[in-house]
């Protein structure tokens, strides 16, 4: 059976996920029906990275096998007619090895996080960003993040409902820059725990918007305590936006 990598770009804003659920759409099930319409058989779509409700993708990666061959460009163009009109697109497929596995595989994964720094509503951006009108220090925010690269108990910054085996993760970079009116976060590591990136933004915010000092990240992170943790910023601003497999380095 030819294995297949998939490029994808999705609106998560009305699914449950990537993942698939019993009684929920998610984007999972959706590639899956579309490869089923395409091939004739039913299939496993297997993603590089589980997003949450609402979160978004630029750049996931998927592989899909199937019972016959096909074209790569021919597997992108009829998956997405068969897509349509969800609000999900495959990019690109490729034809890959047969033990290429997108989740295993993968060595990075990197997202951004929105944030739409002013009062006024948001219109176009509306689920596909968080409107903070508090005024945000991105400078302050950056410095403070810094404290986050490495390896670290990410404890702090965990889920309760996180299945990881260990809190440990290695966090190979993470940036605050401000965009004009739009302040944006950007992270990337081998992977992540359940929901470490809208926590770690959450307490950036908090940063950002002088209710904490620079160094209370450190302090939480060092804490290693769920319950030091700021707020967790929705899911609305997060786009996963890339997923490497590159050679590991270190």
């Amino acid at each position: 059976m030819p294995r297949y990598k998939l490029t994808i770009e999705f609106d998560g804003s009305g699914y449950s996920g990537w993942q698939r659920q019993d009684n929920a759409p998610s984007v999972q099930q959706t590639l899956e029906d579309a490869a089923l319409a395409l091939d004739g058989n039913p299939v496993q779509v297997i993603g590089a990275g589980r997003t949450d409700a609402g979160v978004h993708a630029l750049g996931q990666v998927a592989h899909v096998d199937l019972a016959k061959p096909h074209p790569a460009h021919k597997v992108r163009d009829a998956l997405n007619a068969h897509l349509r009109p969800h609000p999900i697109s495959v990019l690109k497929a490729e034809v890959a090895a047969d033990d290429f596995h997108a989740r295993f595989d993968a060595t990075s994964r990197s997202y951004i996080y929105r944030i739409v720094n002013r009062k006024p509503d948001l219109t176009l951006d509306k689920g596909r960003a968080w409107k903070m009108p508090s005024p945000l220090d991105a400078d302050a925010m950056h410095e403070a993040a810094q404290a986050l690269v490495g390896r670290h108990d990410f404890t702090t910054f965990r889920d309760s409902n996180c299945q990881a085996d260990t809190p440990v993760k290695t966090l190979k970079m993470i940036s605050v820059t401000r965009r004009g009116g739009e302040v944006v976060v950007e992270t990337t590591a081998r992977s992540f725990l359940h929901r470490q990136v809208r926590s770690m933004v959450g307490s950036l915010v908090e940063v950002g918007r002088g209710k904490e000092q620079v160094g209370w990240i450190a302090d939480i992170l060092k804490a290693a305590d769920r319950t030091a943790c700021g707020p967790v910023s929705p899911p609305d601003g997060l786009y996963l936006t890339s997923v490497s497999y590159d050679p590991l380095t270190d």
